[in-house]
């Protein structure tokens, strides 16, 4: 790949066992998938969910890079209290399957370039649904709400199944403002939503407060949080995959957060394409949104 080998150890190993799925296709599958994967997730840190034994078995999220890390992976110097990180950036197929054989199912990258690593360029709306009947329902009618509120601002969100629960609303940035100041304007988003459908919507972190009110989860923006890649397989039965969507999808009464899995996604992907496909030709000025935010609620734009 690219001019470099990757040794597969243990290709039989089982990573699915339900359904026979072993690390050898888990290889294979983010091979395929790769180019418009790397689209997503290259010049970013990224930390490593690994399963050693399988999705069932053990798993740890591996954010240092071991020793016996080739040379040729790229890697970038991440500050943290007391020190620094050494953390892994995938920018090519190469070092995407090296991952896939450390037994990494999902990778799960920064917010924030790796050559600017406190001004994030993505922002993200984590929807997870309570745990109530046609709860995934609630979340669909959430994005689209979300999305309204966003567009008025000036903003262009991106649409993606998680593959474990819910949706995620990615929207892109132009670089400029740092985290507090983006994880700032998430919250007030997230409390101006929530505060024009307060019987269906919650910013309330407290899970006993929430009344069976959807979450609007703005967490990840922060500072060294993460979000999972586009096109992650996620440790869930039948190996589901996080899968960017056209917002025209969302209306598809058969859409749920694990439509389509490791087996199935790179058909959807050979018929469709990326719906993501150009994402970085809708970074907007948060500076503006900020602004329409303020004349919206009547409140300081700063």
């Amino acid at each position: 790949m690219g001019g470099r080998t990757v040794a597969v150890s243990h290709p039989d190993k089982e990573m699915f066992p339900e359904d026979g799925i072993t690390k050898a296709e888990l290889i294979d599958y983010y091979r395929t998938v790769a180019r418009p994967m790397l689209t997503h997730i290259r010049d970013r840190p990224l930390v490593m969910e690994r399963y050693p034994d399988g999705y069932l078995g053990r798993s740890f999220y591996h954010k240092d890079v071991p020793g016996h890390f080739p040379d040729w992976i790229r890697t970038v110097e991440v500050a943290k209290e007391g020190g620094s990180l050494t953390m892994v950036v995938c920018d090519d197929t190469a070092t995407l399957v090296y991952l896939a054989n450390q037994a990494c199912l999902t990778p799960h990258p920064w917010l924030s370039p790796a050559d600017d690593l406190d001004r994030p360029d993505r922002l993200v709306f984590d929807l997870d649904p309570a745990d109530v009947e046609d709860a995934f329902e609630t979340v669909r009618w959430t994005a689209r709400t979300l999305r309204e509120l966003l567009t008025e601002l000036g903003l262009r969100p991106a649409l993606m199944t998680t593959g474990s629960r819910g949706l995620h609303l990615l929207v892109p940035l132009e670089r400029g403002p740092d985290f507090d100041t983006v994880r700032n304007f998430a919250h007030a988003v997230a409390d101006v939503l929530a505060g024009r459908h307060d019987d269906r919507l919650t910013t309330e972190p407290r899970k006993k407060k929430r009344r069976d009110r959807l979450y609007l989860d703005v967490q990840r923006n922060a500072y060294a949080q993460t979000s999972v890649a586009p096109y992650a397989v996620r440790a869930r039965p039948h190996a589901p995959v996080a899968t960017p969507l056209d917002w025209a999808e969302l209306d598809d009464p058969e859409l749920g957060p694990r439509s389509w899995t490791l087996r199935t996604l790179p058909e959807r992907l050979d018929t469709h394409g990326d719906p993501w496909k150009g994402l970085g030709r809708s970074r907007r000025s948060l500076a503006r949104a900020q602004e329409r935010l303020a004349e919206l609620t009547g409140t300081s734009a700063t």
